[in-house]
Parts: structure tokens; sequence; C-alpha cells
């Protein structure tokens, strides 16, 4: 094959690879992760070998700050590790290129989150509208209001109780089975 065409091709692979990065960063900003850390996922999804962060620094075109904040949130939905040898003292850091392991380890901690800021927030209230409902100076209406709130916090909490299932059943591996070599 000439040089030229051995260019084209990997011109088109190149282009095809973008198109998947472009649509990585898309849809991880549908989850709360900022575009560019799509991006920075996407290429990182991509290499074939660990990146220091000067490297993603000049992949990306991002500044310093920029870049180190959307390492640390990679790695806090654990979509991207920081390993244990380094490069000329620099630390290196590779995607998790398993979609399923990157599914599993970013949903349980968004769920796990909102369980708990969620759950905090309730069983803090609970007491207090308890109290309110149970004072015979609470005017009836605020009474019937009150325990349409405890009706409805009770609800809730049925349904973390439930999430909290769902995220453990998660952190085991219960909701899929991997396909054959992935």
């Amino acid at each position: 094959m000439s040089q030229n065409a051995e260019n084209q091709k990997r011109d088109q692979r190149l282009r095809i690879r973008q198109q998947v990065i472009e649509a990585i960063a898309e849809t991880m900003d549908l989850y709360g992760a900022t575009h560019s850390s799509g991006q920075l996922y996407g290429i990182m999804f991509f290499e074939d070998r660990p990146m220091t962060l000067e490297d993603m620094k000049t992949r990306m075109n991002m500044s310093k700050s920029n870049m180190s904040y959307a390492v640390r949130s990679l790695m806090e939905s654990q979509m991207v590790m920081k390993l244990e040898e380094k490069q000329e003292r620099k630390d290196l850091y590779m995607a998790e290129t398993n979609f399923f392991l990157a599914f599993q380890n970013f949903f349980t901690l968004k769920l796990q989150r909102e369980i708990d800021v969620m759950t905090s927030a309730i069983n803090h209230v609970l007491p207090e509208l308890k109290e309110l409902i149970l004072d015979e100076q609470t005017p009836d209406n605020e009474r019937q209001a009150a325990l349409q709130d405890l009706h409805k916090l009770r609800h809730a909490n049925r349904y973390y109780e439930w999430l909290q299932q769902f995220v453990d059943g998660l952190k085991r591996g219960e909701y899929f089975k991997q396909p054959p070599g992935s």
C-alpha cells in the first residue's frame, strides 16, 4: 500500500475515533460529567498506553487546572485509574475500557450519593414533621398538609430502600451478564 493510501486510511480511522469520542462526551454530559471530561475519557479510551497529565494536556489543549479537574472527576467515578508505576516521575493514568465495569462503577457511585443525601434529609425531618402532626396547637389544615408530607416521605423512604437494594446488586454485578469476549 502506498504511503498516501496508508495516510488516508489512518486519517479515516482517526475521524471515526473522533466521532465516537464526541458521542462519549455527549452521553457523559447527560449524566452530569462535563463535556471536556467526556472528551478526555474518550481519548483515553482509545489510547493503548497509559497517559501522563502532560500527554492529556497536549491532546486536549486545556489548561492544567481544567485538566486536573477532569482527571479528578473521572477518577472519582472510577472511569480512569491512577497507576502505581510512574513515567519519568510523572503519574500515569489509564481509562477503564470495559463499558460494563465503567457503567457499574459510575452508577453505583452516583446512585449511592443520591441515596445517602436523600435518606439523610428525610430521616432528619421526619421527627419534626411527626411532632408537628401530634402538636395540639397545629391547625387542622396544617396537620392535614403535614400528614400528606409524611405519607410522601414514607413512600420516598420505601423507594430509597429499594434503590439501595438495586445499588447493592449492581455492585455485585447481578443485573447484567457480560457477553463472551468482553
